[in-house]
């Protein structure tokens, strides 16, 4: 079973960057005045191959659960972050981006931290603190979220934002998702319903973002740091809200520690390896897809 687990991981994993990557193509080829705008979603929406992409996404929630049934969390949480090394692959060959050596530790990395999080983390009972600590915590990844919105062609409107705006959006809506599977299990219909529209709307907010992201920064640089965010914010937010066992991690929290200090070292070597020089994709990708359009 545990064969089959890594298995479905890593399928799931191929499945979804892939299909970030295609996203991402003519997510940057879209004029860049459509950025943070429904209008650009609306763009997309008509785009064959993006269409695929986000198809790809959603076929992989399969094999995602597939892999979270058969295996430990401490080894699918690892085999998901390995598909961030095809998004150097792609971002070189597919995106005509540069990556050197800063990127591919960076996203080692990333990798590491994820191993040593989920190794570290502490066991929780699923009881909620209360509804002020639920709400405070979803609240405060979404204005997060959607700040890039309202702070739009203003000084703070750059493109790192944006993509730790996006993925505190997608950590938001996994959060939401998770609230919403425990009240449907507790019989909670209206709450249920409720965060279902709220996991909707933060996951229609964190596509914009996201989208636009690929528009101002590389693909190589946007996957991974929103990766690590959506990824690590969750984790390091969940005992505002549930009821943790901080007895139950493993070697006084150590590991856990450690992986945020090494994804925080991974995010910060892609950054810096992001410059001006290093972003040609943009342009000459940019390029190329307003080039076939008819």
């Amino acid at each position: 079973m545990l064969a089959l687990g890594v298995g479905a991981a890593l399928i799931a994993s191929v499945l979804f960057n892939v299909g970030i990557v295609l996203q991402a193509i003519d997510a940057r080829g879209e004029e860049k005045s459509l950025g943070l705008r429904l209008g650009l979603l609306g763009r997309l929406l008509r785009r064959p191959r993006w269409l695929v992409g986000f198809a790809l996404g959603l076929i992989g929630i399969g094999p995602q659960v597939v892999a979270y049934s058969n295996a430990p969390f401490v080894v699918v949480q690892p085999m998901l972050s390995v598909g961030l090394l095809i998004v150097l692959a792609l971002g070189e060959y597919m995106l005509d981006e540069r990556v050197g050596p800063n990127e591919i530790v960076g996203v080692l990395a990333i990798i590491a931290g994820v191993l040593l999080v989920a190794w570290g983390a502490p066991s929780h009972n699923e009881v909620h603190r209360g509804w002020g600590a639920v709400i405070g915590v979803v609240g405060g990844l979404s204005a997060a979220a959607l700040a890039p919105l309202v702070l739009r062609r203003t000084r703070f409107d750059s493109g790192m934002f944006i993509v730790v705006a996006a993925g505190c959006g997608f950590g938001a809506t996994n959060i939401a998702t998770k609230l919403f599977g425990d009240d449907v299990n507790l019989g909670h219909d209206v709450n249920a319903a409720v965060w279902a529209v709220v996991g909707l709307g933060m996951g229609v907010a964190a596509t914009l973002t996201n989208m636009t992201a690929f528009q101002r920064r590389t693909a190589t640089t946007v996957v991974p740091i929103s990766t690590a965010v959506q990824t690590f914010l969750p984790i390091v937010l969940e005992p505002l809200f549930l009821r943790e066992r901080w007895s139950s991690a493993a070697f006084d929290g150590v590991p856990l520690l450690a992986g945020l200090v090494v994804a925080l070292v991974g995010s910060v070597l892609i950054t810096r390896s992001q410059r001006t020089g290093r972003r040609r994709g943009l342009s000459s990708v940019s390029s190329r897809a307003r080039g076939r359009r008819p």
